[in-house]
Order: structure tokens, then sequence, then C-alpha cells
């Protein structure tokens, strides 16, 4: 699961008021900040073709929002586009993205092919139970990754018109899903919160349960 933010910038404290400078009325509502449904991206996905035709710019937009310096955005940049083109390979891939002028961010993952979803290559170990029949009945998608800068983790993370939360439902009622489903590292917080802000919950427990095979863990999403 992919959920990267950039580092937090560098803010300085507020000068102090001067004399002649009135303030503001308290019963004055201020503007409100982020997105809004009227001022949002525009969301669409791109076919395969067109995912080959902009991995350069899917690249930068995971750099740009994974931290670091130049060498450590590279590597990540690397990393993530050997990813993608291993998902892009499978049946019923789709990736989102979203964008103003620009590219925004981007959200991908496949559907759990139906029948014996233990066939699943990587993702059997990690699979339980509770979900075995919604991906029997082949409606169960897994959410691969989704990338947003930091103020969709930071702002309105529970109101529908976020832009995670947009792609993510995006995502699944595009394959008619039941459930959504994602791996995330039990040792990653900042992942586990972010994905918990948007509506994922945990699939067994009120905790985050780890498979005896490894340290990922299962969070679920329902339509």
């Amino acid at each position: 699961m992919t959920v990267h933010v950039p580092v937090r910038p560098v803010t300085t404290e507020p000068h102090e008021r001067s004399a002649g400078t009135p303030r503001p009325d308290p019963r004055r509502p201020g503007p409100v900040r982020g997105s809004s449904p009227l001022a949002g991206e525009r969301l669409r996905p791109l076919t395969r073709c067109q995912i080959e035709d902009r991995l350069a710019e899917l690249g930068d937009l995971y750099a740009q929002t994974s931290g670091g310096g130049p060498r450590a955005w590279n590597a990540a940049r690397g990393a993530f586009l050997r990813r993608l083109g291993a998902d892009v390979r499978r049946p019923g891939f789709c990736l989102l993205i979203a964008e103003t002028t620009v590219l925004t961010g981007c959200a991908y993952g496949y559907p759990v092919p139906g029948g014996d979803p233990r066939g699943v290559r990587g993702l059997e170990p990690y699979l339980p139970r509770t979900v075995l029949p919604v991906a029997a009945s082949g409606r169960l998608f897994l959410v691969s990754g989704i990338v947003v800068p930091a103020r969709v983790r930071r702002q309105h993370q529970d109101r529908s018109w976020n832009l995670a939360r947009r792609m993510q439902a995006r995502l699944l009622a595009e394959h008619d899903a039941a459930l959504g489903i994602t791996l995330v590292d039990r040792t990653d917080g900042g992942t586990v919160q972010a994905l918990r802000s948007w509506g994922w919950r945990y699939a067994e427990g009120e905790t985050l349960q780890s498979s005896v095979l490894g340290r990922y863990g299962v969070l679920v999403l329902g339509r």
C-alpha cells in the first residue's frame, strides 16, 4: 500500500500584529481551506496505453510526494515504477488520476479473481477468512496504492469530497466491488493512520493483525 505525502514544509511563526492592523471579527467565518465539492480535482481512469505514455509524469508525482532529497526521490521513483509496471499487467487493473491543470494524485489496484482467491500470487497468506466469501464472489478489489499530496492527509479526512476518499470510492465503483482490501506494514503508523481517517477499518478485531508469514496486516473498505 502506498500513501505518500511530502515532508512537512518549514513554517515560521507569524509576526506580532501591529497596533494599526484590525483584528478579524470572530463572528464572521473565515474561508474554508482545502479541497471543496465545487473546486476539486477531476478524476478519470487511464487506459494501459495512456499509463505507458504518462509513466514519467506518474513517477515524478510519486517522487515529489515521497519526501527526502534528490537521491531519495530517484530511488523512490524507480521502485514505484517497477511496482506499477508489474501491477498494470494484472487482469482488471485500474489506475485513476486526479488533475486540475496538473496531475495531483493517483490511485490504482485490481480485482481479486473469484472462484479460488487463494490463487492470487502474493496475497493468499494475508486474506482473512472474513473476506473469503467476498473474494469468491469476484467482488473484492485490492487497492495497491494511493498517492496524494499532504493536504489530503491532514485536512477534511472525513468528508466525502476528500480526494483520497473520492478516488478509493471510484475504484470500487468502477468494478462494482463490494469490498476493498489493502495490505499495510503494521510498523508504518503514518499510513495506517491515514487510511483509517479515510474510512478503512481492520479486517479482524480492533487491532491490525499480522499474518504468521509476514509483518503485513489487512485493512478493508466497504462501499
